[in-house]
């Protein structure tokens, strides 16, 4: 007993938090009672469920094989294959068919398979699992975890009944958060959640993620904190730079300040870019100035996508709003 409270304290929140029943589950109401439903009536269907990261997915099957299995079915019954796993055309054709192929002469019911990050997979690994799909559907269901939906095959979506999983609202990760919170007795601001919220985009294990690192790090989870654990922009870093974009007339000295920021504390051109869109659709400016200005700015996260140089770009958003500023003096005049 002492060995598993030992190793429960080791676990990352994420998994030490991980929901172990479908009651557990903190949102998508409409499809955990779907699921509920088939479970009751013995009619589960092959599954595929698809969403942004840390939305449930894992968690969700996982807590419905615990409920369909006993400890003691579990490893006989379920077979999990994640991204970490190898699952091209011979992992379909071998582990994947064995196990689908094999009866259980002592438990009743059907297998479950579940293939996670499915979408990691070949079209040559998709195109074999739709002919294990059907052929042994009356020992095994499958059940396809995915971010994108449309790397899929479509003959494999429509052996399958399918779920999204959106991201979760702040209202739906507040209750968990502060489970967490008390439960490991942590001192954390309401600034502090507020900015795991907005740094979350609506993914728990981003959140539960963030916060034991901000915790480790700092031991009081602020705002402040938060966003300097993770390498993000400080919001008085973003206002600093948007003032001097805006209001700064040596095109140089701008430059050299937030290049100098940014060297400072670490930050990434593209977080910052990202935060001054944000900001700027704050800012009362002519309609076809800041469409102008946004445009430019996707023009600079596009080149930093292909591998520019951060100088370079640093430069190209000094002069966006360069040009901004002076279209908004002419349409003044």
């Amino acid at each position: 007993m002492v060995q598993n409270q030992e190793n429960t304290c080791n676990l990352p929140w994420v998994e030490k938090y991980r929901p172990a029943t479908l009651n557990d589950l903190i949102s998508h109401e409409d499809i955990i009672s779907t699921i509920r439903k088939f479970i009751d009536q013995n009619q589960m269907p092959h599954l595929l469920f698809y969403g942004p990261a840390g939305t449930g997915k894992t968690s969700t099957i996982l807590a419905c094989a615990k409920q369909l299995y006993s400890p003691a079915q579990f490893q006989s019954m379920v077979l999990e294959l994640n991204a970490s796993d190898d699952r091209g055309i011979g992992i379909v054709r071998g582990q994947v068919l064995n196990f689908a192929s094999t009866r259980t002469i002592f438990n009743a019911g059907f297998k479950l398979i579940i293939l996670d990050e499915a979408d990691a997979m070949t079209n040559d690994a998709q195109n074999a699992l739709r002919r294990i799909i059907e052929k042994y559907t009356d020992n095994v269901r499958f059940c396809i975890i995915c971010n994108y939906l449309s790397k899929i095959i479509p003959a494999l979506q429509s052996r399958c009944t399918r779920f999204r999983f959106a991201p979760l609202s702040s209202d739906q990760i507040i209750p968990r958060l502060n489970y967490v919170v008390e439960k490991e007795n942590l001192k954390v601001t309401e600034d502090g959640k507020k900015a795991l919220m907005d740094l979350s985009g609506g993914d728990m294990r981003k959140v539960l993620n963030v916060l034991q690192s901000t915790w480790m790090a700092f031991k009081d989870v602020t705002e402040d904190n938060v966003y300097t654990c993770v390498g993000h922009p400080l919001k008085k870093d973003i206002d600093n730079i948007v003032y001097w974009l805006l209001n700064d007339e040596n095109f140089k000295e701008t430059y050299q300040k937030i290049n100098k920021l940014k060297l400072d504390k670490g930050l990434a051109l593209e977080d910052i870019l990202t935060q001054v869109h944000l900001y700027i659709q704050r800012i009362e400016l002519p309609p076809r100035v800041i469409s102008q200005l946004i445009i430019k700015m996707g023009n600079i996260e596009e080149r930093l996508n292909q591998g520019c140089t951060e100088k370079i770009q640093i430069s190209a958003l000094v002069a966006a709003f360069r040009i901004a500023r002076n279209q908004v003096t002419v349409d003044d005049e």
